[in-house]
């Protein structure tokens, strides 16, 4: 019997399906009001971001192996880079409606980035094998520096967070568009 099953299964994805449990776990840390330890799942998911594509590159993918990375790569930084912060942000207290907008806001511009960067990148492999040199904006894993510095600002000022969120978040939105 041949069986066919969904995905490509072999280390090349580890860090990519590492990174997103962290941020599962994240987001389940930010249900709890476990600040700290969420932010701290923040920066574990974006370490492990930052190294799924030298390991995806150790192997000789076939194209739709590539193809599955790409895609399964920015679905995980959705997730973890767009659902993660803004749940942090929501549980520890951005509770108005402008702070509710602020965070869809934010999150759409990460999807709207991703999904840019998916259809520029699935271009740029069909006319090139080179690495790519730039982006176009903030990339979304910029946010496992800023969530953790401006949390720590909050920490050790009398500048509310809820105030740094509200302003760091259409910042960020705009920055990945």
């Amino acid at each position: 019997m041949n069986r066919k099953t969904i995905g490509f299964y072999d280390y090349t994805v580890i860090l990519t399906y590492c990174a997103l449990i962290s941020a599962c776990m994240g987001i389940i840390s930010a249900i709890n009001h476990s600040f700290s330890r969420a932010v701290i799942f923040l920066i574990i998911s974006g370490i492990c971001d930052m190294f799924d594509g030298t390991v995806a590159s150790t192997k000789d993918r076939t194209p739709a192996e590539k193809k599955f990375g790409i895609q399964i790569d920015s679905l995980n930084d959705l997730v973890c880079f767009g659902v993660l912060p803004a749940s942090i942000g929501a549980a520890f207290g951005m509770k108005s409606i402008v702070s509710h907008a602020l965070l869809s806001l934010y999150v759409l511009a990460a999807l709207i980035r991703l999904g840019y960067f998916n259809v520029t990148e699935e271009k740029r492999q069909e006319e090139s094998t080179e690495d790519r040199t730039h982006y176009l904006g903030l990339p979304v894993t910029a946010v496992c520096i800023v969530m953790p510095a401006v949390y720590l600002i909050s920490s050790y000022t009398n500048a509310g967070a809820v105030s740094l969120f509200n302003i760091m978040f259409p910042i960020m939105a705009l920055a990945f568009i």
